[in-house]
């Protein structure tokens, strides 16, 4: 069985799914690998590098993709500008994909329609079960510790004041207050990021857990908002879709504490659904002038009402940032840990070695997305409705 490593295209995509080393452990388990040429220059590894680990180095992104029985990827399949052929078109039909394809997104629809139309076996590196056996594969956790330390610098570098308390001789600058929504991974590094540079911190969950989690951070308020378990949190963790009068009493509660911040960073995310609107337009139009929101759900839809996928707008003088690859902007940190997730969960995935998938384990089913010509990822079936 032949693995093709190809090079990402997405607009400043610097990461790569496999490195060197990685790449020897899947030569060692008895598969040919192929590396796009240049696909590792993000992360300053060589094709020499690759080739040395025992890749073949492949100059066309067709031969790869054609000859290619299972893609690793970092992102998901977008149009190819040096082919013209959208990535999902270049699969071999009948072949697998293993990347982080975000299918319940609407952005991405599409793309798994092409999947399930092609008989592509696609599986996503976001739908992996937060359990212990799954500790070494979960990529999702990998990228969000990126995403929550470099979405507060993102926010203070775009914030035109200063972030801690500044004594001059005139007077003294109050610090900035930030507002964190939803303390899982991305929001704890968001927070811890956040008082490092001196800002005061306010946070917000609806997981009991995730909020004592928040509020052992010290100097933390957590902003009281409490749900029954059972709506709020799923197995392993996870927040749960709050029903429709629940999430009017979060708005409530948020359009109370909105316009008290000078920053707000979303990170709240139902796995393998859509992210649920938590900051309405009109939220926005009532914060202060000059303040920023970075929207770290975007690549599920998105937390903010008015956020514009891969884009920074500026709404009623509120800066908003839907940058959708904010781990790619620390491309080397992010790819070596995101290869090593990808290398145990291809361990898994094979346990016998090149041959046929394990597709029942408990932790690849709940990240399948297409197979045999049909959509069966639930969060996609969920969100796309009859138009699936």
């Amino acid at each position: 069985m032949i693995i093709g490593i190809p090079k990402e295209i997405l607009h400043e995509e610097k990461r790569v799914a496999a490195l060197p080393e990685t790449v020897a452990k899947y030569v060692g388990m008895g598969f040919k690998v192929l590396v796009e040429s240049n696909a590792g220059q993000g992360i300053f590894r060589s094709d020499e590098q690759y080739a040395a680990a025992g890749a073949e180095i492949i100059f066309d992104a067709r031969k790869l993709y054609a000859d290619a029985d299972i893609v690793l990827k970092v992102k998901q399949p977008a149009p190819h500008p040096g082919t013209g052929q959208h990535e999902a078109e270049m699969l071999r039909e009948g072949s697998m994909l293993i990347t982080f394809l975000h299918p319940a997104a609407p952005a991405n629809h599409d793309i798994v329609r092409i999947l399930r139309d092609r008989r592509i076996t696609s599986l996503t590196m976001d739908g992996i079960p937060r359990i212990s056996r799954a500790q070494t594969m979960d990529a999702l956790t990998s990228m969000s510790t990126l995403t929550g330390y470099r979405a507060m610098l993102l926010a203070a570098n775009h914030f035109p004041r200063f972030i801690p308390m500044i004594g001059t001789a005139i007077g003294t600058i109050q610090p900035a207050q930030v507002l964190v929504i939803g303390a899982g991974v991305v929001g704890l590094q968001a927070i811890a990021t956040a008082k490092r540079l001196g800002a005061v911190v306010k946070a917000v969950d609806i997981r009991a857990d995730a909020r004592r989690d928040a509020g052992s951070l010290k100097g933390t308020q957590v902003v009281g908002f409490e749900v029954p378990n059972e709506l709020a949190q799923a197995e392993g963790g996870y927040a749960k879709a709050l029903p429709p009068e629940w999430l009017e009493r979060e708005h409530a509660l948020l359009r109370s504490v909105v316009p008290q911040v000078d920053i707000i960073i979303l990170s709240a995310l139902i796995p393998g659904e859509v992210a649920p609107v938590l900051i309405t337009a009109d939220m926005v139009q009532s914060m202060k002038p000059g303040s920023v929101i970075v929207d770290v759900a975007i690549d599920q839809g998105g937390n903010c009402a008015v956020t514009v996928p891969g884009s920074e707008t500026l709404v009623h003088d509120v800066y908003v940032c839907g940058r959708v690859n904010i781990p790619g902007s620390m491309a080397v940190d992010a790819s070596w840990l995101y290869a090593h997730n990808m290398l145990h969960y291809v361990e898994n995935l094979f346990p016998n070695g090149p041959g046929t998938p394990n597709l029942e384990d408990d932790i690849v089913r709940p990240t399948l997305v297409t197979i045999d010509g049909r959509i069966v990822h639930k969060g996609a079936l969920k969100a796309m409705g009859s138009s699936a």
